[in-house]
């Protein structure tokens, strides 16, 4: 049987170590790397000290089975430590504690804290007791019978949520025994006095402390942050000098920076295996309102790049969020079509791990725009508008068809040898954008076809299947989130806005504006970002 328990850890950091650099490292690199060891780690806790004493900062893993620590895939975590890693350590005074669980009680109130939203968890109170055994007789039994007391005692205060009663962990060999009880308060509580007596005023206290164990410490934290496996503190890094603010990880699927502001890019895993890479940059703050963005099919989250630039500076209030469709780099193993339901879960993954409890905007195009109006069907309490471009609701046999003769052309070679994406990619640019566009702006032409000939050819194969059959016209007058539908003039010809002209008014109880961007195609965001921004900004 699994044996739970804690990894503990106080640090202090010393003299010279900006708090800036410190929470930086922690939160986008130490903290989410061991929160994608779900097997380990079931939630990463970061407190600070309410009290004014010293260590000033607790990290608080629950370890799934205590066994897990003493694997390769946890001791490997810390025999690989990035330079980065290895220097900030330094600066800080790190004690480790093993845990493990004796016992635990809950109020009915109580909720796990990686289940709460941020809002919800900051400012829930930790008071801890740690207490070292004498070596006599029975020590260990008596002073756990005077835990349960003690914690039966708290368990009346008003405010109280939980109680946990752990002891030195069988991994710690050599060590003397020591038991820990760790109670947990709502922000609003009644301890008072209690929380610096919590020993003392326990029945029985005298003959435990004169028989059985010493009071080692007593402290009283606040909880400040909660990791997810995802890095997400904009907040520190934006804090870092530009010069020395990058750090990329050894796989280079995580890099940060504040050159010239502050932007995270690294990756989720999805539960059926797949890397998820994504974008966070825009509004430091760590409440700031958050919009995501979803691509089209053959793009990545760069082709948003041209229209970020006019929101950032039109909008300076929001965190943007942008990242890959499943099939842009690669598929799962086994290979797995995907399906509109498959990629509104992935954004949900992606918001989880980020622990974005609710968008404030979900902007879609094409695949994205269909994934986008999924999501707000699916999930319509995770975001609060969204903006659904050049897609349709459902899809028809004849495209299903064309689909199919583009796979054809990307996995033919081309009589050089090369791939035949590359092919596809002209034919693709050619049929999306408007024939002023494909004049006018050569540039944005050979960036585009250099993007969609990136992609992979097998993910291509899986990703298109997400529009091979689907139909949400039944479920839209459902739709509980307001929508805009937005479409360029020329997209298939002008044919697409009269399919979007068809449905508009299928959206929720009253329908949706559609908007129309002038010479534009099937991507107006790339095409003509301000015009594009013209569309959208009343409703942003």
């Amino acid at each position: 049987m699994a044996n739970s328990g804690m990894l503990y850890v106080t640090m202090q950091p010393k003299p010279g170590l900006p708090l800036e650099k410190f929470h930086e490292w922690y939160n986008n690199e130490h903290g989410p790397t061991r929160l994608r060891l779900p097997q380990i780690f079931s939630n990463g806790l970061r407190y600070r000290a309410a009290d004014a004493k010293e260590p000033t900062f607790l990290a608080a893993y629950d370890v799934t089975s205590m066994s897990q620590l003493g694997t390769e895939t946890y001791t490997s975590l810390r025999a690989n430590r990035s330079p980065r890693e290895a220097e900030t350590i330094g600066q800080v005074d790190v004690k480790r504690y093993f845990w493990d669980l004796v016992s635990a009680k809950e109020s009915p109130l109580f909720i796990p804290i990686e289940q709460l939203t941020d809002d919800e968890a900051e400012g829930i109170v930790l008071l801890t007791v740690e207490l070292k055994l004498k070596d006599t007789a029975r020590s260990e039994v008596e002073t756990v019978k005077w835990l349960d007391d003690h914690v039966n005692m708290l368990s009346k205060v008003p405010g109280w949520l939980r109680s946990r009663v752990l002891k030195t962990s069988s991994l710690e060999t050599g060590v003397p025994v020591s038991l820990i009880a760790l109670h947990e308060f709502a922000k609003n509580n009644e301890l008072g006095d209690i929380a610096h007596q919590a020993a003392a005023r326990s029945p029985g206290w005298e003959d435990i402390e004169a028989k059985y164990a010493s009071l080692e410490s007593q402290r009283l934290y606040s909880l400040f942050y909660v990791f997810g496996p995802a890095p997400r503190d904009l907040h520190n890094l934006s804090q870092l000098p530009p010069a020395s603010s990058v750090f990329k990880s050894a796989d280079s699927k995580t890099v940060t920076s504040n050159d010239p502001a502050a932007v995270i890019t690294s990756y989720v895993t999805t539960p059926d295996g797949l890397s998820i890479p994504y974008r966070l940059e825009g509004n430091p703050d760590p409440k700031a309102p958050t919009v995501a963005f979803c691509n089209s099919l053959l793009t990545s989250l760069h082709m948003w790049d041209p229209f970020l630039s006019v929101l950032k500076a039109q909008r300076p209030s929001y965190r943007l969020l942008r990242y890959d469709f499943r099939g842009r780099h690669a598929i799962p193993s086994p290979p797995r079509p995907a399906t509109l339901d498959v990629l509104a879960d992935d954004l949900g993954t992606l918001l989880t791990a980020l622990r974005i409890p609710k968008l404030a905007a979900l902007v879609g195009v094409s695949m994205g725009g269909a994934t986008a109006l999924e999501f707000a069907l699916a999930r319509p309490g995770r975001l609060e508008r969204f903006v659904a471009c050049d897609f349709n609701v459902a899809s028809s046999a004849a495209n299903t068809g064309a689909w199919k003769e583009r796979i054809g052309v990307a996995e033919t070679r081309l009589e050089d040898g090369g791939p035949g994406i590359g092919r596809l990619a002209g034919q693709t640019v050619e049929r999306w954008f408007h024939p002023a566009t494909m004049e006018r702006k050569k540039d944005t032409v050979r960036w585009m076809e250099d993007m969609v000939a990136g992609n992979d050819v097998e993910g291509f194969r899986y990703g298109c299947q997400a529009l091979w059959d689907y139909d949400m016209k039944a479920q839209m007058g459902e739709c509980k989130v307001p929508g805009l539908l937005v479409a360029g003039e020329g997209d298939g010809k002008g044919a697409l806005v009269k399919a979007m002209e068809g449905f508009k008014a299928l959206l929720g109880s009253g329908g949706a504006e559609l908007a129309i961007v002038p010479e534009a195609g099937h991507l107006p965001m790339c095409e003509d970002p301000e015009a594009f921004w013209d569309a959208v900004k009343e409703f942003l």
